[in-house]
């Protein structure tokens, strides 16, 4: 018995790629996201998140001729162009991946219940179709869930942190940094922390700030004001020094807490501004709400520009990046530099 005809099987094949990518396309956008309906670019193609403000507020309706792009100096082409959310009406190209991470050691316990409530209004404000994975840490690290745009399952991660002893700052932060590392589009951190550091292992700030300085997920960083209860507790206190009538708040390590918070403001300051995001402080419910709805407009309000590097001749070192936009009286902040690592 003669086999199908050759045209015929083509035919066929069309049809049903057709029917493949129609289907997608008709996917629900409240559907989670699975891997494969993540837009993956070419490992060489750079992509940098770009955020335009004036007068404090985005500037909508830029096109890419408004945007200039350099590496080590040396203007390169826009491959790729995508305009936020807010400012285009057409869905984004891209959705966010986001690493979630939440400082739930001692330190936080009283404010545990406002940092969930807020977490949860935040997770609210993004897109369907951006994912988010959870971690908590204290002197451990709790992953909460995987990359999802499921808002069940982070509800349910969210509302499942619970304080500890200790705080590995460093360490959760270099976990994100590794992890969305192999992942490709538009990426970020969004830290909640006192920014105080007592337990890490394997990673320091040098080594983070290090780390992210390479990377190109920007980093938005909630410094919520926890010294207030942290030096009210009396076993937080340190004995008067050398006969003096003063007292001095320490940590648990011994180190004095004013210093541990000044170093925790100025570590988190680098972040935000070696990776292009922004750092936002809290010393209330109404404050911490506040930083969440600001940071969500500012991922609405990015705009992204890919592009293939001109010199792909050296790589492990680490190249910089300055972008400029033509618009008068324009702020411009974006990562300021990456290693090229082609794979």
């Amino acid at each position: 018995m003669p086999g199908p005809h050759p045209f015929r099987l083509l035919w066929l094949v069309g049809f049903l790629s057709a029917g493949i990518c129609f289907a997608q396309q008709q996917k629900p956008s409240g559907a989670p996201v699975q891997d494969e309906d993540v837009i993956r670019v070419n490992a060489s193609l750079v992509t940098v998140t770009v955020n335009v403000r004036q007068r404090g507020k985005g500037v909508p309706r830029l096109s890419r001729e408004h945007f200039h792009l350099y590496e080590d100096g040396v203007e390169q082409e826009i491959a790729y162009f995508d305009a936020p959310r807010d400012f285009d009406t057409s869905e984004s190209k891209l959705p966010f991946t986001l690493a979630l991470l939440l400082d739930v050691s001692d330190s936080t316990q009283f404010k545990l219940k406002q940092i969930q409530l807020a977490a949860l209004s935040f997770i609210d404000q993004l897109a369907p179709d951006d994912r988010v994975f959870v971690i908590s840490f204290d002197k451990a690290m709790h992953a909460l869930s995987e990359p999802t745009n499921d808002r069940i399952t982070l509800r349910r991660a969210i509302g499942e942190t619970r304080t500890g002893d200790g705080t590995s700052l460093y360490l959760a932060v270099d976990t994100a940094i590794q992890r969305l590392r192999k992942i490709s589009g538009r990426k970020a951190i969004i830290l909640f922390t006192d920014g105080v550091d007592t337990a890490s292992e394997g990673a320091t700030l040098d080594s983070t700030a290090n780390e992210a300085a390479k990377s190109d997920a920007a980093i938005y960083a909630v410094q919520y004001n926890t010294y207030a209860d942290f030096a009210d507790s009396p076993s937080r206190q340190t004995a008067a020094v050398g006969g003096l009538a003063t007292m001095a708040h320490a940590t648990k390590n011994g180190e004095l807490a004013s210093e541990a918070y000044e170093r925790g403001t100025a570590y988190l300051r680098m972040l935000a501004e070696r990776t292009g995001g922004s750092i936002q402080y809290s010393d209330s419910i109404k404050n911490l709400s506040r930083s969440f709805t600001a940071i969500a407009s500012h991922l609405r309000q990015q705009y992204t520009l890919g592009y293939y590097p001109g010199n792909r001749t050296v790589t492990g070192a680490q190249r910089q990046i300055k972008v400029k936009v033509d618009a008068p009286g324009v702020s411009v902040s974006t990562r300021k530099s990456y290693v090229y690592t082609p794979r």
